[in-house]
Formats: structure tokens, C-alpha cells, sequence
């Protein structure tokens, strides 16, 4: 599933064509996404795009008129293309803009969704329930802290958790725990605060990474030129179950929290 620095890649990778810019027309080819498209979604037409906003794996397109949520679901991706380029066949939205060029929403399994909305967006249903950024001001030591004291659930699964902190996703959960040098599936109020501390930093340090870097090379990510991420190539511990630690050179294991692939160093994570 592509995560917060996937999005981020895609919000990064459209925004110059879309910032600015008119809508000529929308197609929806297939309506049938993890919620049926917005009937209203028509109201883009003729609309200037103002700004596009990232929030948690949501991409916010805002008009005067209202905004467009759009979520990448589990495979998805937008990309930019030109209007004679051959369609694909899960290309289930298409946004056309007056500069000649458009927007196409690819999602082969259908979980993604394109919502039209005339509310605050933070007070949006899908919104208004999350956690900080992990990259904002407002997540802060101190609130990993307040935060992890009242929890028993394994840490892994607890910053994995949106109403906790939004966008740390399976891998780089696996690999910010790594990091820190914590066990997976030690319990979140037995963290000491010094590591708590280093974890924090971890984060953020691991997430702007793979931004930086244009996202996780995950087998359906493509950014919005159709590239994928490299991010891959930094992996300490993502999906190398039997490989040797970089650090002390004894195989990666893997275990299942929360029905989710686990990857962790015994030696190295305690």
C-alpha cells in the first residue's frame, strides 16, 4: 500500500501541473471505488485548482468552489499524462485541464476513493479524527510520550495507529523501530523515555528520507512520471527476513503483529 511518502511523491509530483490551473472537463469511467464517486464531483468543471494539500495518505485538491479527496486505496496512483496517450484499464477518473495535459486515477483493485466536498476539510469525516503529521511541529516528544503511557498494545502496532500519528505504515514502522533499537513487540508504556526520545527522531528521519528519495520501490508504486521509489535500496530491515543485520551481521527475522509482516533484528532490537 503506498504510504505517507508515497503520497507525498505523488502530491510533489502533480502539484506543478495541476497548481494554478483550470478544469476542462471530468471523466469517470468507473464509479465503483471503495465509495462511489462524488455525482457532484461534475462541480470541478471550469474551477481553478488553488492548492493541493497533503493530509495523512490523502491527497486534497482545493477550488473556491470545494475540494476533491482523492486516497490511492491499496495499489493506486495518479499520473500525469497527455489525452492521446493509450488508456489503461483501471484509469477510473480522469481530470482535464485547459492546459491540454490531464490527470488520471489508476487503481486496479478499486480501494481507493474520490470524494467531492463543500465542508472544512478538517472536519471531513475521513479527516477530522487523525493524528499529527509526523513531520509537523505538533508531534513532539512529549506527545509520543503522553501517548505511549497509556497504552499496553506492542509499539509496533501502537505508532502504526492514524489517531496516534498518521503515516507511519508498515515499513517505516519496521525500520524506524530498527533504528531506535526497539523490540517490535515491546509493550508501548514499557518504552523508557530516552528511547521514546530517539524514536521520535527516528521517525521523522526515516519518513523525510524516503520522501526524499520519491517513495518505496513497492511493487504497484509509481510516482506521477510512472518512476518508481528508491527508497528501497536504504531498507535496514523491510522484507529481509534471513538477510544479514547491517549492523551486526545476524539474520533479520520476521514475525506477525496486527496480521501485518514484521521485520526486526533480535540482536540489534530490544
Amino acid at each position: 500500500m503506498p504510504e505517507l511518502p508515497e503520497v507525498e511523491t505523488t502530491r510533489r509530483g502533480i502539484e506543478p501541473h495541476l497548481l494554478n490551473q483550470v478544469v476542462a472537463d471530468v471523466i469517470v469511467r468507473n464509479a465503483n471505488l471503495r465509495w462511489p464517486v462524488s455525482p457532484e464531483i461534475s462541480e470541478l468543471i471550469d474551477q481553478k485548482i488553488n492548492q493541493l494539500e497533503r493530509r495523512a495518505k490523502y491527497i486534497i485538491i482545493h477550488t473556491n468552489k470545494g475540494k476533491l479527496l482523492l486516497h490511492l486505496g491499496m495499489s493506486g496512483s495518479l499520473r500525469i499524462c497527455q489525452p492521446s496517450d493509450d488508456h489503461r484499464k483501471h484509469d477510473h477518473l480522469i481530470i482535464q485541464l485547459t492546459s491540454g495535459k490531464e490527470m488520471r486515477l489508476h487503481d486496479p483493485r478499486r480501494f481507493g476513493c474520490a470524494l467531492w466536498t463543500k465542508e472544512d476539510i478538517q472536519q471531513h469525516a475521513l479527516i477530522k479524527n487523525l493524528g499529527p503529521e509526523p513531520l509537523a511541529d505538533e508531534f513532539t516528544a512529549d506527545y509520543l510520550a503522553e501517548q505511549c503511557a497509556r497504552s499496553r498494545a506492542s509499539i509496533k502496532s501502537f505508532i502504526m495507529q492514524s489517531k496516534v500519528v498518521v503515516g507511519v505504515g508498515n515499513i517505516y514502522a519496521c525500520e524506524s523501530l530498527f533504528r531506535a533499537g526497539i523490540h517490535p513487540k515491546r509493550a508501548a508504556n514499557k518504552v523508557s523515555r530516552a528511547r521514546l526520545d530517539k524514536l521520535h527522531r527516528v521517525i521523522r528521519e526515516v519518513l523525510a528520507e524516503a520522501i526524499k528519495q520519491g517513495g518505496t520501490t513497492l511493487r504497484d508504486f509509481v510516482n506521477a512520471s510512472g518512476q518508481p521509489g528508491y527508497f528501497k535500496q536504504s531498507l535496514d530491515v523491510y522484507d529481509r527476513e534471513g538477510d544479514k543485520c547491517h549492523q551486526c551481521q545476524k539474520p533479520i527475522k520476521r514475525i506477525v503483529l496486527g496480521q501485518r509482516s514484521t521485520y526486526y533484528c533480535g540482536h540489534c532490537q530490544k
